[in-house]
This record gives C-alpha cells, sequence and structure tokens, in this order.
C-alpha cells in the first residue's frame, strides 16, 4: 500500500506539493477591506505604503511620509485577504506636532498582521522642543524660536523610510523655516536661511509589478516641505505626492499629502499678522499593493499538471525579455521638401535620458519568434514637388498578442507636399506614422502626427510646419522631441533621438531623430536646411542659388528621418535633382537574463553578450529562437 505521501502525489513518492496558482494576478487597495484571492493562490507578495504624516503648523515641519515595505512569499490560503490601508494624518493646531499616519497591514487586526508598514511621523510645530517624530519616515524639525539651536527632524524606520530634515537657525532677523520631512527614498533635507526644507524623495516600485499601470506613475512615500518664515519660500514636496511647505506671511496653507501615496504633509509657514494655530497640510493616505504569485514547487503527477493547465492556472517557464524595436524612417520630400519623421521607437531598456520613454519587459517562453525589420521610405524624386515615402514598421514577435508578445513599431511618416503634384493629387500635410513628417511650406499648418497607431509609452512626436514664406519647410517628428517649425530665414530642425546601449556592441547608439526639412529662399538668397535630429535624422538642403541640392540620407540601422532636397535654389533654374534624402531602416535589439541562449537567421543578424547578459542584433528580417 501506497504511503500517504505518495497518495497525495499521485502515487509519486516524495515532498509534499506546495504550489500557487494566482495568475499573476495584482490588486490595488486604496481603502481598508478584503482582496477576493483566485482559487489556487497560496503565496503573495505585496507593497504597503502607510498613511503619511501631516506638517507641522507655523514655521513647521513637513510631514513624513508612511512606511514603504515590500515582501515576497507571505503564504496564504483560498477566499479572501485582510488588507487595512492607513489614513493620512490630520494637521493638528499648535502647539502639538502634526498627527502621524496610520500604518498599512496584511491581517484581519494589528496584533495579528503578517507584514505592517509604519504611518509617517508628523512635522514639528514652531514651539518648543520642535522635535519632528518618528515614523516609517520621520517628520521635519519645527523652527525652533527663540534659540540658536533648530529643530530636529524625527527618525525613520529602517528599511521603510528616512530621517526627516532640522529646521533653520534662528537669526535676527528670522529668515529660516521647517525642515522637510523624510521621504520613502531619501532624507528630508535641512532648512536654510532662504527658507524650508524639501521633503525627501519617493520611491518607484513599478519594476517590481511589469505588465501592471500602477496609480500615481508607481511613484510613492513623498516627503512634506518645510514651511517658511517670512518672506521666504516653503519647500518643495518630495517626489511621490508629498506637500509643499507653504511660504510665510502669505497665510496659505501647507499642502495636503497625496491621495494614496502615503505622502507627507507641507509645514505651515509664518502667518502673519497674527499666528495661525492650524496652517499645516495634512498627510496623505497609504496603499496596498498584493500580487498573487504563480509558482509549483514538489512533485506532481501528469494528471495534475494537465489539470492546472486546462484551467489556464498552471505556472509557465520563460525569461524577461528587454527589446528596442525601431522601425524605418520616412523619406525627405523632393523640389522644396519637408523632413521626414523618424521611425516609432519602443524599448523596455533605460535609454540616455531618464523620462517614461521606456516599458516593461516581455515575459517570453522558450521557442521562435518571427522579426521584421522595417526599411527606410524612399525620398521624393523632382520635377514635381513630390513627397518622399513612409518608413516601413518593425515587429518583434510576428503573429504574437500587441504588447504581451509582440511588440509592432510604426514606420515614419513621409513629407508633406505644396504644390500637389504627381503623385499627390492635392497640397497636403506630412504624413502621421511612428513619428510624423514636417509639412511643406505652403501646406495646411496641419502637421503629421507621431504615435499614430497610439502605444503607451508614446513611439514619437509629431512633426513641425512650414514658415510660408521663403519656401521654407518643417522638420520630421522624432522620439526626444516633434519636428521644429521653419523660420523665415531657413528650414526646421528635425525632432531629437535617443540614445540607446541595450547592444553596446552594436556601432550606433543614437536612434530615431527626425529629417531637416530644406530652404529655398530663405532670406532672398539662400536660407539654411534644418539640422537633422541627432540620432540618424538627415538634413534638410541648403537654398544655394542657382544650386540644386539633395536632402541627407537617415543613417542606416537608426530609424533616422531623410532630409528635404532643393531643386535650383534662389533664381536658379527648375532642374533635375535635389532629391529628398531616404529614411534609415530600422533595427531590432534583444536582451536577456543569463539563463537564456539566443540562436538568430539568416547569419547577417548576430548574437552576443554583455556581462552576464546574452544578445541578439536583428539588421534584417529573420528569426529569434529562444531556449
Amino acid at each position: 500500500m501506497a504511503s500517504p505521501s505518495a497518495s497525495s502525489n499521485g502515487g509519486i513518492i516524495g515532498k509534499i506539493n506546495k504550489a500557487s496558482f494566482g495568475k499573476c494576478t495584482v490588486t490595488v487597495k486604496t481603502a481598508t477591506g478584503c482582496i477576493t484571492a483566485q482559487p489556487g493562490t497560496r503565496s503573495v507578495s505585496a507593497t504597503l505604503v502607510a498613511g503619511g504624516g501631516a506638517g507641522g503648523a507655523e514655521i513647521g515641519g513637513g510631514g513624513g511620509a508612511g512606511g514603504l515595505l515590500t515582501a515576497c512569499g507571505i503564504a496564504g490560503e483560498p477566499g479572501t485577504i485582510a488588507v487595512t490601508v492607513g489614513g493620512g494624518g490630520a494637521k493638528a493646531a499648535r502647539p502639538a506636532n502634526g498627527t502621524p499616519g496610520g500604518d498599512s497591514y496584511i491581517g484581519t487586526s494589528a496584533a495579528d498582521a503578517v507584514i505592517t508598514a509604519t504611518g509617517g511621523g508628523g512635522g514639528a510645530s514652531i514651539d518648543a522642543p520642535s522635535v519632528g517624530c518618528v515614523g516609517g519616515s520621520g517628520g521635519g524639525g519645527g523652527y525652533w524660536n527663540p534659540g540658536p539651536t533648530a529643530g530636529v527632524g524625527g527618525a525613520g524606520t529602517a528599511g521603510q523610510g528616512y530621517d526627516g530634515g532640522n529646521a533653520g537657525p534662528s537669526p535676527s532677523p528670522g529668515c529660516t523655516g521647517g525642515g522637510g520631512g523624510g521621504g520613502a527614498g531619501a532624507v528630508g533635507v535641512n532648512a536654510t536661511t532662504s527658507g524650508g526644507g524639501n521633503g525627501g524623495a519617493g520611491t518607484d516600485i513599478s519594476p517590481l509589478y511589469p505588465g501592471t499601470t500602477l496609480p500615481s506613475c508607481g511613484v510613492y512615500g513623498g516627503g512634506g516641505g518645510g514651511g517658511g518664515y517670512t518672506p521666504n519660500p516653503g519647500g518643495s514636496g518630495g517626489s511621490g505626492g508629498g506637500g509643499a511647505g507653504s511660504t510665510g506671511g502669505t497665510g496659505c496653507c501647507g499642502g495636503t499629502g497625496g491621495t494614496n501615496q502615503g505622502s507627507g504633509g507641507g509645514g505651515g509657514g509664518r502667518y502673519l499678522p497674527a499666528a495661525a494655530p492650524n496652517n499645516a497640510g495634512a498627510g496623505g493616505p497609504g496603499v496596498v499593493i498584493v500580487k498573487e504569485l504563480s509558482k509549483a514547487s514538489g512533485v506532481w503527477s501528469i494528471q495534475s499538471q494537465f489539470s492546472n493547465q486546462q484551467d489556464g492556472t498552471w505556472p509557465k517557464s520563460g525569461f524577461d525579455i528587454d527589446y528596442l524595436v525601431v522601425a524605418g524612417g520616412g523619406g525627405g520630400g523632393g523640389r522644396v521638401g519637408a523632413g521626414g519623421g523618424a521611425g516609432g521607437y519602443r524599448s523596455s531598456y533605460a535609454d540616455d535620458i531618464p523620462t517614461p520613454v521606456e516599458a516593461d519587459a516581455l515575459f517570453l517562453q522558450k521557442g521562435p519568434y518571427t522579426i521584421t525589420v522595417g526599411g527606410g521610405g524612399a525620398g521624393g524624386t523632382p520635377p514635381g514637388e513630390t513627397s518622399g515615402a513612409k518608413g516601413s514598421d518593425s515587429i518583434f514577435g510576428v503573429g504574437g498578442a500587441e504588447g504581451t508578445t509582440m511588440i509592432t513599431s510604426n514606420g515614419g511618416g513621409s513629407s508633406g507636399t505644396s504644390s500637389g503634384a504627381p503623385p499627390d493629387s492635392a497640397p497636403i500635410k506630412g504624413r502621421d506614422g511612428g513619428s510624423g513628417g514636417g509639412t511643406a511650406y505652403q501646406a495646411s499648418p496641419t502637421k503629421g502626427l507621431g504615435n499614430l497607431p497610439p502605444t503607451s509609452p508614446p513611439q514619437g512626436n509629431p512633426g513641425g510646419c512650414g514658415a510660408g514664406i521663403n519656401h521654407n519647410t518643417g522638420g520630421g517628428g522624432g522620439i526626444r522631441a516633434a519636428g521644429s517649425n521653419a523660420t523665415p530665414t531657413g528650414g526646421g530642425a528635425g525632432g531629437g533621438g535617443a540614445g540607446n546601449l541595450i547592444v553596446p556592441a552594436f556601432p550606433l547608439s543614437g536612434f530615431s531623430g527626425g529629417g531637416g526639412g530644406a530652404s529655398w529662399d530663405g532670406p532672398g538668397s539662400g536660407g539654411p536646411g534644418g539640422a537633422g535630429g541627432p540620432g540618424g535624422g538627415g538634413a534638410g538642403a541648403p537654398g544655394v542659388p542657382g544650386s540644386t541640392v539633395c536632402g541627407g540620407n537617415g543613417d542606416q540601422y537608426t530609424g533616422g528621418g531623410g532630409g528635404g532636397g532643393v531643386v535650383g535654389g534662389p533664381g536658379g533654374p527648375a532642374s533635375p535633382g535635389g532629391i529628398g534624402g531616404n529614411g534609415g531602416a530600422g533595427v531590432v535589439l534583444i536582451r536577456g537574463p543569463s539563463a537564456v541562449t539566443f540562436a538568430v537567421a539568416p547569419c547577417s543578424n548576430s548574437t552576443g553578450t554583455v556581462g552576464s547578459c546574452k544578445t541578439a542584433t536583428f539588421i534584417i528580417s529573420g528569426t529569434l529562437t529562444i531556449s
């Protein structure tokens, strides 16, 4: 007879199964209550943000942010998960300090909580001893008047937040302020003789929840700014919703902490002509984010595996794969042409400027993925004023689910035309695309639109408009900026591209710059063409009297837009030439962890390593196999 252990494992002797089939469901709780878990959930990870503390009244310290605490592998049973979300601290009348924020925890009561984030400390008021309260993050110190010693900021809780800043000294006249409240990511700033201290910065937790759009962009726990002494300003609130401190002498209250960001309230400023007992900002309530895990450990029978696979609850193995997918750039216009728009730019890998153009990495299973690398659009060819061609799309994972197993970047829009010459039957604006094409000199001021079809984050920007005089045309849009409008003296510059080192060995590190617009008359003797946008955009042709100049090509494998060309120049004949620049071809770059193996076809594409990471580079269409 089989042992009980063997019976529970389908006759296989081994470890009793411990599994969680939570389907990676993420729930954001902004108020106290229960989460109804997936039937198979046995383990969760969670981020708890407690309520922020209120600021201190009258030259008070900023409130400390609520504690921010993340834990993984919290055991549970099917049913409901009880969650308490801490409220923000209420502002209090002096001489009391600001009220601390409430704790956030998982459990039916505080006594049996399995994890607790501590409420933020209240900011100190002007009244002695003017010491900020301890908390998840500490409250800022209050201005101590009289006395040469600044009020001290409260301490934060280790692993949850940082200390509050100190108030400024008490010179004569007293031109200083309260200290900034501590944040989840940084200490509160000390006040200076120029005003209140800034609140400590919050923390971005969005990387912990890939594929989920969190409220407040995933940034929580900013400290409140300290209040200012007349006439100096209060400190700014920390990123993540911290309330600003109020300026002395204005009669204004400190700012309230951001809703469900667990941020501290701003300290009140000096209130004239008479003291205001309660001019601080309240703290913001917290939030609790729970992710139900999908994992399986132990020994499983084939029957159990098959049953859970049919239910869609069996955990899937795979890899987090970063990508950069750049489409082909649009071609520049011919004769007196506008700049082409850059190819769409979509990436999960952090680039050269810390702004939100990065998406989440893809979670991919082993197997083949079809890659399409988009070509650049051809430049327009005179004698007519001809638009260039639109760039072609680049696609990772052709035939997959967009945003999950497939990423599509749209080709760059080509330039508009002004005369309606063939192949265009009427004057048109710049074409729409990943980034939009520029507008010709006599066309409608409507510019070619970027980020079409729409993606989040955006894959590009619109083109620029023509000047309407002196035959000067607009630049094509880039990933970092719209194409510049033409001026009466020259063509518009292409919008800027972005640097990205997802594959450092790739010889090009700038991508998706827009093409520059051409100039003809300029001020009457020829004007300069617009510069190509950094990131591979081709330059627009200048107006050289009696000469014909072609637009610059977008750089290959950057998705740069082509520059506009010029025929004849001021006073010259409409001779052949003046072709618009071609758009640059796109590229697809891939990066994965050390455990993954990449194989590429055909052999014009390549693989490599960066430290322990694996990379794949596609300059032509082909197949990526993940194993």
